[in-house]
């Protein structure tokens, strides 16, 4: 159990003596050679921690715990490090750290045998399978730097990562599972070479599932033959997984410095391009473990689940990283929260498993509170284990919160459901709820207070600071604390002027939102989610928070929809409950009492202009609303199908029940709604 310390002066601390603060919090790591210099301010475009240090990544998460200390007490070689649970093909798997440390090894050698050395690139293009854990910890191993790309991305997007990162290794597998469809990644993988500007790599690497059909390689003595690499060779060498590690020797961690890249994640770009977010090797390392015993309040041998997928950022840091990091037990599950097979999916996993932590994203629990209202299927679990229910990704709107809290976690009150915030740019939260330092009262609708760290702001658009209650831009003050991004990969002027240039002396955050009287933040969205009405600034999320309160309500997206009179007026996409007492609701009804409900909460100048009831939104596959797009389909603009969709029919449905004027966009009658409100 962590000792508990009071927040407010451990927070003050980390912001008047950053120095101090990380080099206590650095001693959870080994070190190869330990740091003199905290950090270096002067470094550009940002400042960089450690500087002088070296270590290993993957000798922290593995041989450290297997070895444990120098008389060999301590091990967890026999301990569980990954627990893999998929519901897609019902196979159970458990590694213990000497297993995982053995597979990782052996891999990191094959990848050395093909000529991967430090700071190579290698593109990762997996499903959720243990593969994909040992071939990031194997890339660690060697100093190699990985680029995970989400499987199942389209060859165009998988390309675009190929020619940034220019990856001398491909690694992949015969295909991933989804409900009811198999893809099969070679081809998408063979297409995106043929797209590709960059060179090919040396190699693609395959991991063959028995789901699909086998693949016919040449014999490993042919394939370890040097072929040249060119533009005109797509992937000079393709092997499977099994030939690739035949007699592979294990190889040692190789010693990196703590500012050297430890792999690039990329997120969507406003210009169609995405940007390569780089994370270092030392900063990641001290910031993950200071995470897991102080916010999560998870330590060695206890079972953390990140239900997400590996190619996310929460994948990176809390199923790969930060659970190895500490000696924990980390948990892969390849399926959803809802049809593999029902909505009690979760809840056998924590019960199956133990699992201590479960930090999933609103969306999955707006999915399993859809199909399973009344929590029946969790009630058939033994979910006594479970300390802690997290939630990122989006927003986690009060009803959402409370049917969590008070519904499914009933016979729970120990069990605190938190809301806390991150970006994939900072690669672990700038706001939670502390549990391991300390436990804090929970207010629904905010994702609690800012991590120490993390110099959290709000300020309006000239850069001013606002009072508290007001919203604004959410920025973090220079420096940013360690395991945030150090750079856009190969790109600084694109660093600098999406993040740096807006808020000089700050890290732009995209999000808007405020601080209550108590510090507590509340954010409410992307900063252009929104809606100019009469010149008051409405928040599209403390709409959707309104809306979601309707006991009818499952989840709801608000858009701002142009109008001559008052500028914007908001419109709500309503996706109703299965089952119960409202499933049948009259729309006129529906859009009555949601009208209602926003006026009393927000203010009579939050004129709800329509309410259309669909059968599902269309969301990223990290779950996601697409806002943007349900905007330009209702504006009557051209739009794309993102690549990071879930699951396009969705968005083709939405867009046909639109376009045919099956739900005209229509304004709800209303006595109050003839004047335009006083501008503000």
């Amino acid at each position: 159990m962590s000792v508990k310390h009071e927040y407010r002066p451990v927070y003050q601390t980390s912001l008047v003596d950053p120095a101090e603060f990380w080099t206590t919090a650095a001693e959870a790591i080994d070190w190869d050679v330990a740091p003199t210099q905290i950090i270096d301010t002067n470094a550009r475009p940002v400042a960089r921690w450690f500087p002088d240090a070296r270590l290993n990544t993957s000798f922290n998460a593995l041989d450290r715990h297997v070895l444990g200390d120098a008389e060999g007490a301590g091990s967890r070689a026999e301990q569980p490090a990954l627990i893999y649970d998929s519901a897609m093909t019902g196979a159970r798997g458990v590694y213990t750290y000497a297993e995982l440390l053995r597979e990782v090894s052996i891999f990191a050698g094959a990848m050395r045998r093909l000529g991967v050395t430090t700071g190579d690139r290698v593109v990762i293009y997996l499903p959720m399978i243990p593969e994909a854990v040992i071939a990031m910890l194997a890339c660690a191993r060697i100093g190699a730097v990985h680029s995970v790309v989400f499987g199942g991305f389209a060859a165009p997007e998988l390309a675009a990562r190929i020619d940034d990162a220019e990856p001398v290794l491909i690694i992949t597998a015969s295909g991933g599972l989804e409900p009811h469809r198999k893809i099969e990644y070679p081809p998408i993988v063979l297409r995106a070479l043929e797209i590709a500007e960059t060179n090919a790599p040396r190699a693609v690497i395959v991991k063959q599932r028995k789901q699909f059909q086998t693949i016919n390689f040449p014999a490993p003595q042919e394939a370890t033959e040097s072929l040249p690499s060119s533009s005109e060779t797509i992937a000079a060498r393709w092997l499977d997984w099994d030939d690739a590690i035949l007699d592979a020797e294990p190889a040692d961690p190789v010693s990196v410095a703590a500012t050297d890249p430890l792999y690039i994640l990329y997120t969507s770009g406003t210009t169609g391009k995405p940007k390569g977010v780089v994370r270092d090797n030392g900063g990641h390392a001290v910031a993950l473990a200071w995470s897991m015993t102080n916010i999560y309040d998870v330590g060695p041998g206890q079972v953390m689940w990140a239900a997400s997928d590996v190619g996310w950022v929460v994948g990176h840091s809390y199923i790969v990283y930060a659970p190895l990091l500490v000696g924990a037990t980390t948990l892969l599950y390849e399926g959803k929260p809802v049809g593999t097979p029902d909505a009690g999916a979760f809840w056998r996993v924590v019960a199956e498993h133990k699992v201590r932590v479960l930090f999933t994203a609103p969306t999955a629990l707006r999915a399993i509170r859809k199909a399973d209202a009344e929590a029946t299927l969790a009630s058939q679990h033994d979910l006594s284990s479970l300390r802690a229910l997290f939630c990122a990704g989006e927003r986690l709107d009060p009803a959402t919160y409370e049917w969590a809290s008070t519904t499914l976690l009933a016979h729970r009150p120990d069990c605190p459901v938190v809301d806390h915030w991150w970006q994939t740019e900072t690669g672990w939260p700038i706001c939670a709820n502390p549990l391991g330092l300390q436990p804090l009262p929970i207010k629904s609708g905010s994702s609690s207070v800012p991590v120490p760290g993390f110099r959290l702001r709000v300020l309006d658009a000239e850069g001013n600071p606002v009072p508290a209650n007001t919203e604004g831009n959410i920025v973090v003050g220079l420096p940013l604390p360690p395991g945030a991004l150090t750079g856009l990969w190969q790109d600084e002027p694109r660093f600098v002027r999406s993040y740096m240039s807006a808020f000089p002396g700050h890290y732009l955050t995209g999000d808007s939102g405020y601080f209550d009287d108590d510090g507590y933040l509340f954010v409410l969205g992307r900063s252009d989610d929104v809606i100019n009405m009469a010149g008051h600034r409405l928040s599209a999320g403390s709409i959707e928070a309104a809306i979601s309160g309707h006991p009818a309500v499952a989840e709801c997206a608000v858009i701002g929809l142009a109008d001559e009179l008052k500028g914007q007026r908001p419109v709500a996409y309503v996706v109703l409950k299965e089952g119960g007492e409202f499933a049948d609701i009259a729309p006129e009804r529906l859009r009555e009492e949601l009208t209602v409900l926003v006026r009393e909460q927000i203010g009579p100048i939050a004129a709800l202009h329509d309410a259309i009831i669909v059968s599902a939104l269309p969301k990223t596959r990290s779950g996601k609303i697409l806002r943007k797009t349900i905007r330009q389909i209702t504006a009557g603009e051209d739009y794309d199908i993102p690549s990071t969709i879930e699951d396009p029919a969705v968005l083709v449905a939405l867009a046909d029940q639109i376009l045919s004027g099956r739900t005209p966009i229509a304004p709800i009658p209303s006595s109050s709604d003839a004047d335009p409100a006083t501008p503000a």
